[in-house]
């Protein structure tokens, strides 16, 4: 489906998705000087270190690739199963990021409150491009 047969509201929830996953991969990009790294991460092992590391950049590099999906490819996205299936993927991914800040982060503070409430913004908005994308065929 060309974007320029997306309903409204489909090409209003992409571009709301794209800038949510653009916004997170600029967030996880400032994570090394947030957080200190790697100075911070000195006290664990070698291996740990680096995975904290590579993995915070490997998620960088989906948050850039699904915000460019969204915002250049939206009738790909919303038009075809494998769009729905991707959109799918990212809602479930937010949903288990929502699910583990409650097993891992139990920190009551502001800050981890706001990113709960835009974990479960990204779940809540790629859910319904999802399930909309599969209602349609």
């Amino acid at each position: 489906m060309p974007s320029s047969s997306l309903a409204a509201f489909d090409a209003a929830l992409l571009i709301a998705c794209g800038v949510h996953s653009l916004a997170f991969a600029v967030f996880h990009l400032a994570f090394w000087r947030l957080f200190g790294w790697p100075r911070t991460l000195q006290a664990t092992t070698v291996a740990n270190r680096a995975i904290v590391q590579i993995a915070n950049a490997q998620l960088v590099l989906v948050f850039f690739g699904v915000a460019w999906l969204c915002l250049a490819m939206p009738g790909a996205l919303a038009g075809t199963s494998l769009g729905h299936t991707v959109l799918a993927g990212m809602a479930a991914f937010w949903w288990l990021r929502l699910v583990l800040q409650f097993v891992w982060l139990r920190v009551h503070h502001p800050l981890v409150h706001l990113l709960s409430a835009l974990f479960l913004l990204g779940a809540l908005m790629f859910t319904a491009l999802a399930v909309r994308g599969f209602a349609s065929g």
